[in-house]
């Protein structure tokens, strides 16, 4: 049995194939090619999915596996990019990519309309973002009046791809959380949110659950890439979702941690927060549960910011090994290159380095940098836990993972385990093993984790009252930054 994973990622479109116990065979991936101009970041959905379907075609003609053995093909990928097509179900514009920022005063404009505390209590988002679709939409009757008249269907780029693959148009609740229509508690399309935006629900796809099938491969598309008629299309669920199934994030008490450009987390909630911890929620990817992500946009690139700035000529290795010598450090630094964004959201905040003497060199600005991220997951971590969701273990992936100098400081600060997967592509495998357990072969996703899921190394919190001091001192210079930030 093989089993075909394609992950719509913002940078490459990658699809792989694994077998029935879950060994990716093969991998291929192909780069996005974006318009790009004043600030507008579209791309062409037809080369778009002409260019997957010879994904797929290019991946079994590389030899090795027999295309008559597929069972199945499951999605993942990015949720906020956005498709408007006409009453046949062609596209009436090029897809507008979630990374576009040209709907900065419609986002002020819904911010102004709709409440802080409304928007949290449908859509589970205490604020309005430009990546949001429903921005999209209100700038397209703004400013392209002749698209958003013609409009028959507005659709996020996954439900598209699985339109395109099956004839199906629905809309898997765990993308549909992402476009700031969607209410996420009542499991329905906010009503007043669609009247503003002057859409109908009929505009909008009929919502399904992600993970389950969608329907079988169109007979044309198998006979064309020479796959089997009978291949079942499985919606699948958001990259993120997927990348903590293919980690074993699939109970609670578990979080997901990815140090990349941003430190994103993720954790499965059996019960929404309350509504004034502020912390993003979204339809989860498991019946009648939910997931918080929050997401820190300068925690993972500080480092990166840090090094390139001050020590252009030094490997991070060479980092790693003097803060090992040296920590846990005496200069304290604030992660907020970009401001903060859940549950703060305050554009406000600054990047600040406090406690600087004569003897502290750039080494030591490094080993502070590397502390502060630290902290600032901490911060997150008791946020989460404050909700009443449990934190017992951390599953940490991307760069920063690789950093086993880090990955004991995040485990020191935070009292936390943290624990390193074998598999690196994580939302790959999550595809995979949803399509092998909607298949049978697994009869849950834990069962699935269980089986799949390896974890090379586990790093134990070693307690330690420097880092508990310099944690309080954390948050008080948080509050303090802000005061002057904002001084008349």
């Amino acid at each position: 049995m093989l089993f075909l994973a394609i992950d719509l990622g913002s940078t490459n479109t990658k699809a792989a194939l694994y077998d029935e116990h879950m060994r990716r065979l093969s991998t291929q991936s192909v780069p996005l090619t974006y318009l790009r101009e004043d600030g507008f970041v579209e791309f062409d959905p037809n080369a778009y999915l002409n260019d997957l379907l010879e994904l797929i075609r290019s991946l079994f003609a590389s030899g090795g596996t027999d295309p008559r053995e597929l069972i199945s093909i499951t999605l993942t990928g990015q949720a906020e990019s956005l498709l408007v097509l006409d009453a046949s179900g062609r596209p009436l514009m090029n897809a507008i990519s979630w990374m576009d920022e040209r709907s900065q005063a419609e986002c002020a404009e819904l911010e102004a309309a709709f409440p802080g505390e409304t928007c949290y209590a449908h859509t589970g988002q205490p604020a309005a973002l430009p990546t949001w679709p429903a921005t999209k939409i209100l700038w397209l009757r703004k400013h392209r009046p002749e698209v958003f008249s013609a409009a028959a269907h507005y659709v996020l780029l996954k439900d598209y791809i699985v339109y395109r693959l099956t004839g199906s148009l629905a809309a898997d609740c765990s993308i549909a959380t992402f476009s700031f229509y969607f209410d996420i508690y009542e499991r329905r399309y906010w009503p007043e949110m669609l009247a503003y935006l002057d859409v109908s629900e009929e505009q909008l796809p009929p919502l399904a659950e992600p993970c389950e099938p969608a329907g079988a491969l169109l007979p044309e598309l198998a006979t064309t890439l020479g796959l089997p008629t009978d291949v079942a299309v499985n919606r699948g669920t958001l990259d993120h979702f997927c990348g903590m199934i293919g980690t074993g994030n699939v109970r609670t008490g578990l979080l997901s941690l990815s140090t990349g450009t941003v430190l994103g987390l993720s954790t499965l909630a059996a019960e929404p927060a309350p509504r004034d911890t502020g912390i993003p929620m979204h339809y989860g990817f498991l019946p009648g549960q939910y997931v918080m992500l929050p997401v820190a946009e300068s925690g993972g690139v500080s480092l990166e910011w840090y090094k390139h700035a001050f020590l252009p000529n030094t490997d991070f290795a060479e980092i790693d090994r003097v803060a090992q010598e040296r920590r846990p450090g005496d200069v304290l630094f604030l992660p907020y290159l970009v401001g903060t964004n859940a549950p703060e959201f305050d554009r406000d905040a600054c990047g600040v380095f406090f406690g600087l003497r004569s003897p502290h060199d750039a080494f030591d600005l490094a080993l502070a940098v590397m502390e502060g991220v630290c902290h600032l997951l901490r911060k997150n971590c008791d946020r989460i836990r404050a909700s009443g969701t449990p934190v017992k273990r951390i599953i940490a992936t991307g760069g920063g993972a690789k950093s086993a100098v880090w990955c004991q400081m995040q485990a020191d600060v935070t009292g936390i385990p943290v624990c390193i997967p074998a598999e690196k592509e994580a939302a790959l495998l999550g595809a995979a093993m949803i399509g092998a357990t909607s298949a049978g072969v697994f009869a849950s996703l834990a069962e699935a984790a269980d089986a799949t899921i390896r974890i090379t190394r586990t790093y134990e919190p070693q307690p330690n009252a420097i880092y508990e001091r310099k944690h309080r001192q954390f948050l008080a210079l948080y509050d303090a930054m802000l005061a002057i930030q904002r001084m008349d």
